[in-house]
C-alpha cells in the first residue's frame, strides 16, 4: 500500500506542467461559465428577435443563426446543459462499471463469468452504433441520450477495475487483512479501492471528452436534445442546414473541442502522475 501515497504526493509538481495548467484553467473557464451564464449570455438563448443569419460583429460576437437568436448566448447556456450532463454520466459510469468490475475480480467463478460476458457483448458492438440503437428505441431526449450512452460506457471501467483487482486481491496486505478477520466488503473499502482509486481516476477524467462527444454525436443526429434547447451538439447539426453560415455550427463546435481538450490534458497529467512507470520515464527524460 505503499505506492498509493507516493503516487499522489507527485501530483502537485504534476499540475506545473503546462498542459496541466492549459488544461485546468480551460475547465475553470468552462465551469464559471456554465455557472455565472445568466449573467455571462448577452440574450435569452431561445429569443428570436435578432436578424437571421447575420454574421459575428457587435451586438452579437458570435452570430446569429437561421432563427434570429443570439449564437454566443446559447454557446453560453449549452455549457449548463452538456457539462453536467457529461460530469453524471461518468460519475455513473464509474459507479456502476468500477463496482461491477470490482466484484467480477475480487470474488471471480460465476460472478467474473457473468459480469465480463456481458461486458464482452457491449464491447462486441462499435460505441456509437450501440449507442444509437439504444437511444433510438428509448426515444429522443437528453435523459435517454444519457441512458444509451452509460449503456456502451460501464464496460470498460467494469474491465479495468476487474484487473486492477485481480492484480491486488493477492498481495499480502490483502490476505493478511483477511486473516486478522476483515469482512469481505471491509477489505474490498479498505485494502482494494485506494489502490485502484488512482487508475479509475485517470480514466474517468480521459473519458470525460469522449462522453461529451457521444452525447452531443446523439444530438446531432437528433437523437439527443430536442428543439429548442441550447445544447452543443444539436447546434452543431442546425448549423450542417446553413453551411454557408460557418459562423453557426463553427462555435458551438470549438466549445466542444476546447472541453474535450482540457480534460484530455488534465487526463494526460493525471497518468503521468500516478501511473509509476510513466512518471520514472518524464524523471529520465528530464536527467
Amino acid at each position: 500500500m505503499r505506492r498509493l501515497p507516493q503516487a499522489w504526493r507527485r501530483l502537485p509538481e504534476a499540475w506545473r506542467r503546462p498542459l496541466a495548467v492549459t488544461g485546468g484553467i480551460m475547465a475553470l473557464a468552462w465551469v464559471v461559465i456554465a455557472l455565472a451564464a445568466p449573467l455571462l449570455a448577452p440574450h435569452d438563448p431561445l429569443a428570436q428577435d435578432l436578424p437571421r443569419l447575420a454574421g459575428p460583429g457587435p451586438g452579437h460576437w458570435f452570430g446569429t443563426d437561421q432563427l434570429g437568436r443570439d449564437i454566443l448566448s446559447r454557446v453560453v447556456y449549452g455549457a449548463r446543459v452538456s457539462l453536467p450532463l457529461t460530469l453524471l454520466l461518468v460519475a455513473l459510469s464509474v459507479l456502476i462499471g468500477g463496482l461491477l468490475g470490482a466484484i467480477a475480480g475480487y470474488f471471480g467463478r460465476w460472478a467474473d463469468e457473468a459480469i465480463m460476458r456481458l461486458a464482452d457483448l457491449v464491447f462486441a458492438f462499435p460505441t456509437i452504433i450501440l449507442a444509437m440503437v439504444v437511444a433510438a428505441a428509448l426515444g429522443p431526449s437528453l435523459g435517454n441520450a444519457v441512458l444509451a450512452v452509460l449503456v456502451v460506457a460501464w464496460a470498460s471501467y467494469a474491465r479495468v477495475s476487474r484487473g486492477l483487482v485481480l492484480a491486488v486481491r493477492g498481495q499480502e496486505y490483502v490476505l493478511s487483512g483477511r486473516l486478522l478477520g476483515f469482512s469481505t466488503w471491509r477489505s474490498l473499502r479498505v485494502d482494494v479501492l485506494p489502490n485502484v482509486t488512482g487508475p479509475i481516476l485517470v480514466l474517468a477524467t480521459l473519458d470525460m471528452g469522449t462522453a461529451l462527444l457521444l452525447l452531443s454525436g446523439l444530438s446531432f443526429l437528433g437523437l439527443g436534445a430536442k428543439p429548442p434547447s441550447a445544447e452543443w451538439g444539436a447546434m452543431v447539426a442546425s448549423g450542417v442546414e446553413v453551411f454557408d453560415s460557418w459562423w453557426v455550427a463553427t462555435f458551438p463546435g470549438l466549445a466542444i473541442l476546447t472541453v474535450v481538450l482540457a480534460f484530455n490534458f488534465l487526463g494526460d497529467t493525471l497518468r503521468d502522475a500516478l501511473d509509476p512507470r510513466t512518471a520514472r520515464a518524464i524523471k529520465e527524460r528530464a536527467l
